[in-house]
């Protein structure tokens, strides 16, 4: 039994990383990114910057017999002012497929956002450890996956037995795009988010691309997609064109069509499945944007509302109800020449039913066991049965 570990480091934590497609040098290690370096070149928003610096989806993978591993990062934490204080962002560690441990990393730096007036402060802090011990003295499959929720600056890894990086397992690549609610909003945890418990039923690799509050047809979001390999594609495209306000159904339809076309250039023929927006009651019928309602922020209950008017989809304002019309005419336009495009109504992974049942808590986003709702329901349209991502060849 070993009594004090004989820490051996991870001699390129880069070769462990699995879902995200760039890295960036800092003075401290590596940066994980999950938009490219030209992509986020293009676009000066902050909101983006900060959604694909937040490695959901991205993590260690490696084999190794150690008994104990340590992690050392640098996260960056948020605080909203006149809010509660936010939990700190959740790592899980997964043994040969399986949760074995749940973990968090004090310090870091802190993103102060004043909501109220849109203004961030910056404040540097220290790095901090993670720390795993008791894993069985065995050769295994070590996973990591870092906070879906929290910017993540790797530093080392250590381990008590040398770490290899782990040999693939033949699974197919599912690379997925989204909004907040596929980031991982207010899931529990990383590996529960409903993308990575989809494709942990699936038994398939995720590349995450949801981005909090930018799922918004951007151009170099769809080369991104058009150049990383993938075996499966799926988008879950409306909620932030509605609740950003950013389009009418005039640009958005030719922004769909331009859309596929840039992912169809570099993925001809893998299948891609679009989903249409869940059900949000708030903006069903009723046009964005949606704003934060401050009323109860101080007990941590902040709330969105849709500030357009019904009224107002005479003139081209998209509704959830507009987009999921406008997404199934598109799809069945183009599935006539294109037999590897499929459509999934939002609604059957949450709809009316399930909202009363299970209310989004600020009218928004989904909690944990929505999230597991949503993950089980589109594991078993998407890859059982006759769904899209089915391997129907055999």
């Amino acid at each position: 039994m070993r009594t004090k570990p004989d820490w051996i480091t991870a001699p390129a934590i880069a070769d462990l990383l699995h879902g995200a497609l760039d890295l960036q040098d800092t003075a401290h290690g590596v940066l994980p990114h999950r938009l490219p370096a030209r992509a986020r070149a293009q676009c000066a928003d902050g909101q983006l910057a900060m959604a694909e610096a937040q490695p959901s989806g991205v993590r260690l993978v490696f084999r190794t017999r150690a008994t104990a591993v340590e992690l050392d990062t640098l996260p960056t934490k948020r605080v909203y002012v006149g809010a509660p204080p936010r939990p700190d962002g959740v790592y899980d560690l997964l043994v040969d497929g399986r949760l074995a441990g749940q973990a968090g990393v004090t310090g870091g730096n802190t993103l102060t956002i004043d909501m109220t007036t849109g203004t961030t402060e910056h404040q540097p802090g220290p790095a901090g450890t993670l720390r795993f011990t008791g894993l069985p003295d065995r050769v295994k499959d070590v996973e990591i996956w870092l906070p879906h929720n929290e910017t993540t600056e790797l530093i080392a890894l250590r381990a008590d037995a040398p770490i290899e990086p782990a040999p693939d397992r033949g699974r197919k690549v599912w690379l997925h795009h989204g909004s907040s609610i596929s980031q991982g909003s207010d899931a529990a945890s990383p590996t529960t988010t409903w993308p990575a418990l989809a494709a942990s039923l699936g038994g398939v690799e995720l590349i995450n691309l949801g981005l909090s509050g930018s799922a918004l047809l951007d151009p170099f979001t769809a080369r991104a997609l058009r150049d990383t390999p993938a075996d499966l594609i799926s988008l879950k495209i409306g909620i932030n064109l509605v609740n950003t306000d950013l389009m009418r159904l005039r640009a958005f339809t030719p922004a769909v069509h331009g859309f596929l076309d840039t992912i169809r250039e570099g993925h001809p023929t893998t299948p891609l499945l679009v989903a249409s927006p869940i059900y949000c009651p708030i903006h069903e019928d009723t046009p964005g944007p949606s704003a934060p309602d401050f009323t109860n922020l101080g007990t941590g209950q902040l709330r969105f509302r849709a500030t357009g008017d019904p009224a107002e989809r005479a003139s081209g304002k998209l509704t959830l109800g507009v987009i999921r019309d406008e997404l199934a005419r598109i799809v069945e336009q183009r599935a006539a020449e294109d037999s590897n495009l499929h459509y999934l109504d939002g609604r059957d992974l949450y709809g009316e039913a399930d909202s009363a049942e299970l209310p989004l808590p600020d009218e928004l986003h989904p909690d944990a066991a929505t999230h597991r709702r949503i993950g089980e329901r589109f594991a078993k349209l998407a890859f059982t049965a006759n769904g899209p991502f089915t391997d129907h060849s055999s």
